[in-house]
């Protein structure tokens, strides 16, 4: 294992002279938790900017940082092209057939030809197919495609759901949420929609926040009937159709269910929910690698998806605990149009709130752009490392050079060797300007190890997505809700003969609510259907909790052997308060089965509901042994799995540091020995070769004077001789010294490579001893007695 596998850093490269034009052999190290201060990336095409970005992403993910990448031009797609074998069969899918025209090579012996660059250039930076192999086992890398079918679908119906209370209960936060949601459906639209100005967004904004306050969750298609008839009568202190009036609410409304029916939209509509946990997370709790792929959507589509996206992550990380580690990276490879210096897009407005706040939950910023001038620097001087690549013109000199003084915040910054620096910088060259260094570095870039393809088409998503076992597109928008109205609606239909336009005559014992549908002006057909609402606690002195919940159940009768099963009931999340007493004009009834209409049948209900909830119903608690703690409390397995790896990653990077600490002085004394064993070596050297030179001339002279002397030898001479012979001794000892001192050096370096190698078995130690995503959970299950559950409400429920 080379020494540029250090706990808690990133490998971006090499430190490299501007001067010499050569890179040295010193490792630019990055630590990860310093990028909770975010991060900027500037250069022209052809600077390597995309490269650096991805070594970023690449080395989070080794660490098991889950990173979300936003992809405008289709580049960050290759992340998904790592093949640890380096076998030419593996590029071949993936190499240009241009290119392997131009060189004049058919397809089989360019990929051969990549196959061995990528294998040789891995090898200078000390890289290779078993660092691949480690970046695949880290996490996984998939490709959304938002609007399309050639990658993994993302549905945007979650963007409508009611936030969680927490959120809720964050005034500012939630008026965020609101806010961008009702601008990415106006940016759809083509309508710039200002908060403040402008009554369509006002409008949407109190639609929201009128159905969220309740917890009620909304579609499109419920949007489009609000908008028609609203649930209040005012905004503000004026009356809605002044403000709003009728007629222009049915354009609006109009122009969104146009949007709604065409075909195109459709695909807006499955796939799996926009939700950044899972983003970030499968499954199993292990790290993932999103790729927003939008390069094909047009600018509306962009911005009204961007929107949704960087809500979806504000309101996350608000729900999060604080941390002083990275938790998360969000990488945004163009930049361009999404934080512009004048103009104020609702993405604008969000990525501010990021990076002002995302900093204390854990979330690095990533930024990348080629358009300097186009961005709005005040925004980016909350950015504390800023990667500067090769630069086009002077103008876009002159604004970087604005935004690093301005990033500085005050302290001392050189322009003039700022800007001298700046000038020189090459291809894959980045002057690195941190808030966390003590002078600016400049380096390369290491090889990256994902091949770089070159921009994916729709086909190539299509195969990497197929490749990686990704679910089949969904059939259309499905939610919970939706799915237990869909499956009880059957099971309804199915028990039910006939419908009713008069609600059928029950005795007055027997308890009846109607449900609320979700449209105000459909025409509602109702089913029977059994509500239960249970109240259960649940104690354990044992493990120290005391947890109350509310189980409500729906399930259908009928007049079978079986008529009731709870086991059989759906899980919905109604609002006992909500429910109506009266039926919707106009609407139609079903058929009540024999037991329903019996007022008899509820208590014996409610007794079985009772003992059913004590068999089935459980809080399940999983135990760590490597952390020695248990799950919180409706925290599940996955949850509490990446909960210990946040907080195991802050253990590490506090007892990193102290391993740092610990070993720093000790290396520095080493090298400080070893500088000066070299300097002596070199001055052994020196004086050895001085010493071989006087003797030379020294006997040479005595010899020549010999012979010019005639054959003569006096006494003179012989001295001349003995002084030589005693000189060329001493360079003998000379010689002798420089070897002693070279051994020197070569003993010290062993010491040094004896004490990197230490310190590299106590990193490898605590990366294992903080490794909980194999850990397999104790899991731990406490009931509920009977005594702890009540049945405050059991009832005819009439759903529509």
């Amino acid at each position: 294992m080379t020494n540029f596998e250090l706990l808690g850093s990133l490998y971006l490269g090499k430190k490299y002279d501007i001067t010499a034009r050569k890179r040295s052999e010193d490792y630019v190290l990055y630590d990860s938790k310093d990028l909770t201060t975010h991060a900027v990336i500037i250069g022209m095409t052809g600077s390597g900017k995309t490269g650096l970005g991805l070594t970023i992403i690449e080395e989070a993910l080794i660490d098991k940082i889950p990173v979300i990448a936003v992809d405008p031009k289709g580049d960050l797609g290759n992340l998904a092209l790592q093949f640890p074998n380096l076998a030419p069969d593996n590029f071949r899918p993936w190499v240009d057939a241009q290119q392997a025209e131009a060189a004049g090579m058919d397809l089989d012996a360019y990929a051969a030809q990549q196959a061995k660059l990528w294998t040789d250039g891995l090898a200078s930076w000390g890289e290779d197919g078993a660092r691949i192999q480690k970046l695949r086992d880290s996490a996984e890398v998939s490709i959304y495609t938002p609007g399309s079918t050639a990658g993994r679908q993302v549905s945007i119906m979650q963007a409508f759901s009611a936030p969680p209370a927490a959120l809720r209960d964050d005034t500012e936060a939630y008026q965020e949420k609101i806010e961008a949601t009702a601008t990415g459906v106006l940016a759809l639209l083509g309508i710039e929609g200002d908060p403040i100005s402008s009554r369509e967004h006002i409008l949407l904004s109190n639609l929201l926040s009128n159905a969220w306050n309740d917890g009620k969750d909304l579609d499109l298609a419920s949007l489009i009937s609000l908008i028609q008839t609203p649930p209040f009568t005012t905004i503000g202190v004026m009356p809605l159709d002044s403000v709003f009036p009728p007629k222009d609410r049915l354009a609006l409304a109009m122009k969104l269910n146009n949007l709604l029916a065409s075909p195109g939209f459709q695909l807006w509509m499955q796939g799996e929910p926009l939700n950044t946990g899972n983003l970030l997370h499968d499954a199993n709790g292990k790290p993932r690698c999103s790729v927003m792929s939008i390069a094909h959507l047009n600018d509306e589509q962009r911005m009204f998806f961007m929107t949704l996206l960087l809500a979806d992550i504000l309101a996350w990380i608000r729900t999060q605990p604080g941390t002083s580690s990275l938790r998360a990276i969000l990488y945004i490879d163009e930049l361009f149009g999404y934080m512009p210096p004048v103009a104020n897009p609702s993405s604008k407005i969000l990525l501010l709130t990021l990076l002002k706040q995302a900093r204390a939950f854990g979330l690095g910023v990533v930024l990348s752009t080629q358009n300097p001038v186009d961005l709005d620097y005040k925004g980016l001087s909350n950015a504390g490392t800023w990667f500067i690549g090769r630069l086009q013109t002077e103008r876009d000199k002159a604004r970087v050079m604005e935004g690093l003084e301005g990033a500085a915040n005050g302290a001392a910054f050189d322009r003039d060797a700022m800007e001298k620096t700046i000038a020189g910088l090459g291809k894959r060259v980045f002057l690195m300007h941190s808030v966390h260094e003590a002078a600016p570095v400049t380096f390369e870039t290491r090889w990256t190890m994902s091949y770089l393809a070159g921009p994916m088409t729709r086909e190539q998503i299509k195969i990497v997505t197929k490749a990686s076992g990704a679910p089949a597109a969904a059939s259309g928008p499905t939610t919970g809700a939706t799915t237990a109205r869909a499956a009880a609606s059957t099971t309804s239909a199915a028990s039910s003969s006939s419908s009713n336009t008069r609600a059928p005559v029950l005795p007055p014992e027997v308890p009846q609510y109607f449900i609320p549908p979700a449209s105000a002006t459909a025409i509602v057909s109702y089913r029977p259907a059994i509500l239960a609402v249970a109240d259960v606690t649940y104690a354990s002195a044992k493990y120290s909790i005391t947890e109350q919940r509310r189980v409500t159940l729906l399930t259908t009768l009928d007049d079978g052997p079986i008529a009731m099963d709870w086991g059989t009931g759906e899980r919905v999340d109604i609002d006992p308060n909500a429910l109506e007493r009266e039926p919707r004009p106009g609407a139609t009834f079903d058929d009540v089965p024999r037991l329903a209409a019996s007022a008899k049948s509820y208590p014996v209900w409610s007794k079985a509901l009772q003992k059913w909830i004590t068999a089935n119903e459980v809080v399940t608690l999983y135990r760590s042994s490597s952390a020695k703690t248990i799950s919180n409390v409706g925290e599940n397995e996955r949850d509490f799995r990446i909960r210990l790896q946040v907080g195991s990653r802050e253990l590490r990077d506090k007892s990193s540091e102290s391993l740092r600490t610990k070993y720093a002085p000790k290396m520095s004394a080493l090298q400080e020995r070893i500088r000066k064993a070299q300097q002596s070596v070199e001055r052994e050297q020196q004086e050895s070769s001085q010493a071989k030179m006087a003797t030379m001339v020294s006997v040479g002279s005595a010899i020549l004077g010999a012979f010019l002397g005639r054959g003569k030898i006096g006494v003179g001479t012989i001295s001349k001789v003995s002084t030589a012979a005693r000189s060329a001794g001493r360079v003998m000892k000379q010689g002798g010294d420089v070897t002693r001192a070279g051994e020197t050096v070569e003993a010290l370096q062993q010491q040094s490579a004896d004490l990197e190698a230490q310190l590299q078995a106590e990193v490898d130690a605590l990366a294992a001893s903080f490794d909980s995503q194999a850990e397999q959970f104790e899991e731990i299950t406490v009931k509920a007695k009977a005594g702890d559950v009540s049945i405050p409400l059991i009832a005819l429920a009439w759903r529509p």
